[in-house]
């Protein structure tokens, strides 16, 4: 399976991964044939990258950290929820608390997965995934900070809902400028807080999610030793996910993810909580399975397996024609310490 830009798809090829709608339900299913309807249809709702099965790589696998039952029904209840949150209905907290406990029990079952982006972003799908991308990132960062599960659960559960607000702005507004000029921390904050089954640390996680260390956030200027942890993770979780998207105003174009990880390591100590960045730095894949890359030696190939724990150093494999033959060889870049990777190729 290889990871490719929709600008290189071709009709007669085979989709690698399912694609999902904003709901859960699929939109393609892995393994399709692509006709050119369905690359125009893919590139028309917002793809811009996408998973293809290709015989060279046929058993290069992504490990998922959650299951396809539970992207489904986390994908669901956020739907549910944010729809009901925007028409002023009730919705189900106990719904949102046991996506959590779902989303917690395969990412503590997967611990030793490292973080890679597998869910095809479309329009529709953009905002349910970057909350869930968000609470994934954060469970496990808080994991490897040491929380137990009560924590974990409280933290996962700001994570999921740290958008909130502008969902509760929308309902207020109905007006997507007004909403763009009014802070959405805030408006999350008081809704949440209104909510006796979550924790109160649940509606500040939503509050304090763009604070910053040096005072420079919103929407109060707190400084380091005034933001919570669980903000603190939130933040660079939300971050990250914001620079790979190209969305949230932090970059004009998505970044790739070794881009985006320097990004974020720029902001160590001023902006961004070290010891968050450093537990994030170890369970993110700078190189996801799948994408192609140029070596220092001047060959190409395409990452095929990562190592938990070095994540910059996956391991590569590369396909050279050898008259009618191919010749595959695989350079395991946590053993061969003078090979480094050159550029990720599009």
């Amino acid at each position: 399976m290889r990871f490719v830009s929709m600008e290189d798809v071709e009709p007669g090829q085979l989709l690698g991964r399912t694609v999902y709608s904003g709901n859960g339900t699929v939109l393609l299913s892995a393994g399709v044939q692509l006709t050119v309807y369905m690359i125009n249809t893919l590139k028309r709702i917002g793809v811009t990258m996408i998973y293809l099965k290709d015989p060279a790589f046929e058993d290069v696998e992504i490990e998922d950290m959650v299951s396809e039952a539970t992207k489904k029904a986390v994908f669901r209840d956020m739907s549910e929820t944010l729809e009901a949150v925007r028409s002023g209905k009730e919705w189900s907290t106990r719904k949102i608390s046991n996506s959590v406990d779902q989303l917690l029990t395969d990412v503590l079952s997967a611990k030793e997965l490292l973080f890679q982006l597998t869910e095809i972003r479309t329009k529709d799908n953009a905002h349910y995934l970057h909350a869930v991308n968000v609470a994934l990132l954060s469970s496990m960062i808080g994991y490897n900070l040491g929380l137990n599960y009560g924590q974990l659960k409280e933290l996962t559960m700001g994570a999921l809902l740290h958008d909130i607000g502008k969902s509760v702005a929308l309902a207020e507004d109905a007006d997507q400028d007004v909403v763009n000029k009014s802070h959405h921390t805030w408006k999350g904050f008081e809704f949440l807080k209104h909510k006796r089954e979550f924790s109160l640390l649940v509606a500040h996680t939503a509050l304090q999610h763009h604070e910053r260390l040096n005072g420079s956030g919103l929407p109060r200027g707190l400084t380091s030793e005034s933001i919570h942890l669980y903000a603190k993770i939130v933040a660079v979780a939300n971050q990250y996910d914001n620079l790979i998207s190209g969305e949230g105003g932090l970059a004009k174009k998505a970044m790739l993810p070794h881009e985006a990880c320097e990004e974020l390591m720029a902001s160590s100590e001023l902006l961004l909580d070290r010891d968050v960045l450093i537990e994030f730095n170890r369970i993110v894949s700078v190189y996801p399975t799948g994408t192609s890359v140029r070596l220092s030696t001047k060959e190409s190939g395409v990452v095929v397996r990562q190592h938990r724990g070095l994540p910059g150093r996956p391991v590569v494999r590369i396909i050279r024609s050898a008259g009618e033959d191919f010749e595959v060889k695989e350079v395991d870049l946590a053993t061969e310490t003078t090979v480094f990777i050159d550029a990720v190729l599009a």
